[in-house]
């Protein structure tokens, strides 16, 4: 009986933090909010309805099964975010206007004038002056 609670319980917050993040994806303004939305409240989502797959069957195979999904998830998410991330700001996708902080940008141009990324290996994002070439 307390299973079953907690196995509906764990059904319904993992189901409505999916349901959050598909939420995020459709109202947050720009690709970068977007991934943030879908990574965090996607994978703690999944998660949760995983842990109560487990816990509703009890059995050991598809508990393990569940424990390697979740890993997975929790390995690879954090990266597929960081690189479509860093994909979308570099292809010049405009950033919302409440984005007040803008560390990569700052990155990319201190790299750039220190010399260490050629000027044709980024393209710089909308609304920031382009680097002239080097003669």
């Amino acid at each position: 009986m307390m299973t079953d609670f907690a196995t509906g319980t764990l059904f319904l917050l993992g189901s409505f933090l999916c349901l959050m993040a598909a939420v995020g994806i459709v109202r947050l303004p720009d690709p970068l909010t977007r991934m943030h939305a879908a990574t965090k409240a996607g994978t703690l989502g999944c998660g949760l309805l995983l842990v109560a797959e487990a816990l509703f069957y009890g059995e050991l195979g598809i508990s393990l099964r569940a424990a390697t999904i979740i890993l997975l998830l929790l390995f690879t998410t954090p990266v597929a975010a960081h690189l479509i991330g860093r994909a979308s700001y570099r292809s010049g996708v405009e950033l919302s206007k409440r984005t007040w902080i803008d560390e990569l940008g700052t990155a990319i141009g201190k790299a750039n004038r220190q010399g260490q990324l050629p000027v044709d290996d980024i393209r710089q994002p909308p609304g920031r002056p382009e680097r002239p070439p080097d003669r």
